[in-house]
């Protein structure tokens, strides 16, 4: 299963579209919350369907609090600056009530235990740096196997940018093995 890094899709659509992939129709939009989705489809909607082979969190959006640091430091406001984020929480929640479900905000589940092995990227200037430092830290200490690379040179999109910037490719070649 492929999804785009980000968009501004109604989180409870996107809970209807993961619905449908782990019930076995593979068919959705091409837009999708990467990261977001990523760990739906690993949580597997409360362990109800199958369990998937791993998850590749790339910069994932894990906590729609946005309280960490990085979403306030000046050099974590380059591509996804810190007003285009409130913009997509903003039209992507129904209301702050959802921010603290764990279906809109993964990394408010009381416990990521079970989840299949993960790789979690995070660059160092990116509003999503901490939260998705703390999620790899959380997953580490339910005892979910997992890689944990942050590239501090870089931001938020980095990883589709191979032709340009080769710490990118050095993401790829680690996420294909």
């Amino acid at each position: 299963v492929w999804v785009r890094l980000v968009s501004d899709i109604p989180h409870e659509a996107v809970v209807r579209r993961v619905e449908n992939v782990v019930q076995g129709n593979r068919e959705f939009d091409r837009a999708q919350p990467g990261g977001e989705m990523a760990t739906h489809l690993a949580d597997g909607l409360d362990q109800e369907f199958a369990q998937l082979a791993g998850q590749v969190l790339v910069y994932p959006a894990t906590d729609f609090a946005m309280t960490h640091p990085s979403h306030s430091e000046p050099e974590t406001s380059i591509l996804l600056t810190h007003s285009v984020i409130k913009w997509f929480c903003n039209h992507y929640l129904n209301g702050t009530a959802a921010i603290d479900h764990r279906k809109a905000s993964p990394a408010r589940a009381k416990t990521l235990a079970g989840l299949p092995p993960a790789y979690v990227l995070t660059a160092g200037a990116d509003p999503l740096r901490d939260e998705g430092a703390e999620y790899a830290a959380r997953l580490k200490e339910a005892g979910v196997p997992m890689t944990y690379r942050h590239f501090p040179r870089q931001f938020h999109g980095f990883f589709t940018m191979g032709k340009l910037l080769e710490q990118a490719n050095v993401a790829i070649s680690e996420i294909a093995g």
